[in-house]
């Protein structure tokens, strides 16, 4: 793993309170050559079989995942749970070693009953750990409905997700149409360090499950972290993606999950710095990066610090903030907004949403006037997804612009960042925003 550190200032002024920004850029390890063996991989399946999801929704998913099964290894594991009010697993997590098999059971899926998600995903997770490897395991929950029996609680779904977590398991989620509850479905893919993913239709939802397939098949790095330590100098440190955090000991500690091969992701933190009285190199923090390298699953750690210079104020007057690291605080920052705008969307606040939109839509505009050239795709990028969620708000398509203003700034934010050669593109999830009224 390559890792960068960049500092919006490189100096600060003796005895005067002061912020520090911290762009970090983790570039994941390209995998060997196709020739190399990989460890198996394990996906387990959770799909929401209620009586909403009958007809094309089912059918989807059902071809979605017939193709998936095709594209596994016969040494990778692969199980099915499917939920209504009750539970039941219909492909036991293990090797493909009967693929037909489990086509055939895939097929055999009905629909019917309400939404007991809690009790599928839960039966999931014990599934993909008794399956799981050294590699670890992926579980992915596919539902259109809002879970009205069993645990419906977001934050005790997204304590489940992050303890599975932090045992190698991951978790992503598929919302299927406009009727799902995008703040449960969220809450569960931020504690999963996986994705979180919104389809309306069959077919775009058979492509996000595929590829999901091929992210796992190319995982370089699993179980990635970054343990932050501040110094004496420092009264107080926000990591500003959207990451899982817990706080253990005197550091704070972000989720990083699974990297790409090739991958990059970028990390800002700022740090609040009252007036440090003495001059010279002042060490602000220490960054400890963790993760289990594949195929090899060789663990490594690499250790960042962050320094900054305590200089005269006359000296400081003249700093020149870094416009990269300044601008990318400000584009994580418009995430924060656009959560907040799905919130208070799902919350019926639709006038108080609006205006949250429209804010960050004209934060982007000016950032694009002065914006670094290697930022102004995304920045573009960014204004069509804000312009599109401003359009389907006028147009009281409350859900649509509820569940794809979390979605995009859950795949903007904690996943931050491209593959190796990719263009910056439309949100995860979604090969550009639909078409207003679509």
């Amino acid at each position: 793993m390559r890792i960068e550190a960049q500092l919006d200032v490189d100096v600060i002024a003796v005895e005067t309170d002061d912020q520090l920004s911290v762009l970090i850029e983790l570039a994941a390890p390209v995998l060997p050559s196709s020739d190399e063996p990989r460890p198996a991989s394990t996906l387990e399946v959770v799909l929401d079989r209620s009586g909403s999801m009958s007809g094309s929704r089912i059918d989807g998913a059902k071809i979605a995942l017939d193709n998936l099964v095709s594209r596994l290894e016969p040494t990778d594991n692969f199980g099915l749970v499917v939920f209504d009010n009750l539970v039941e697993v219909i492909v036991p997590a293990g090797p493909l070693s009967d693929k037909h098999q489990v086509k055939q059971l895939i097929a055999g899926v009905q629909t019917r009953g309400n939404t007991d998600l809690s009790s599928g995903y839960l039966r999931g997770l014990q599934e993909a750990q008794r399956a799981m490897g050294p590699a670890g395991a992926t579980v992915l929950l596919i539902s259109d409905g809002h879970a009205n029996a069993g645990v419906t609680d977001l934050e005790a779904l997204g304590g489940i997700a992050a303890r599975a977590q932090a045992n190698k398991v991951t978790t992503s989620t598929l919302g299927y149409g406009l009727g799902y509850d995008e703040r449960l479905m969220s809450a569960i893919a931020r504690g999963g360090s996986g994705n979180e993913l919104f389809a309306e239709e069959p077919d775009t939802a058979g492509a996000l499950i595929a590829g999901e397939v091929e992210g796992l098949l190319s995982l370089s790095a699993q179980a990635a972290s970054v343990s932050i330590e501040v110094s004496p100098h420092v009264r107080a440190v926000q990591i500003v993606n959207d990451l899982p955090v817990t706080t253990t000991g005197k550091a704070l500690m972000a989720e990083l999950g699974s990297f790409y091969s090739g991958e990059t992701r970028k990390l800002v933190l700022t740090f609040d710095i009252p007036a440090i009285a003495a001059l010279g190199l002042a060490q602000v923090a220490t960054c400890t990066f963790t993760w289990v390298e594949l195929p090899t699953l060789a663990q490594h750690t690499l250790t960042v610090p962050i320094h900054v210079n305590v200089v005269p104020g006359d000296q400081a007057a003249g700093r020149i903030p870094d416009p990269v690291v300044r601008t990318e605080l400000v584009f994580l920052q418009v995430q924060q907004a656009k959560r907040h705008a799905s919130d208070l969307l799902s919350g019926g606040k639709v006038e108080d949403a609006a205006q949250a939109i429209g804010l960050s839509l004209s934060t982007v505009h000016r950032m694009l006037a002065n914006a670094p050239a290697s930022m102004r795709a995304d920045l573009a990028d960014e204004a069509a997804a804000l312009t599109y969620l401003k359009a389907q708000v006028e147009q009281g398509s409350i859900s649509r612009a509820a569940k794809f203003s979390s979605m995009d700034a859950q795949s903007k934010s904690s996943k931050r960042g491209r593959q190796s050669g990719e263009k910056p593109s439309a949100p995860q999830g979604e090969h550009k925003p639909p078409e207003p009224g679509a």
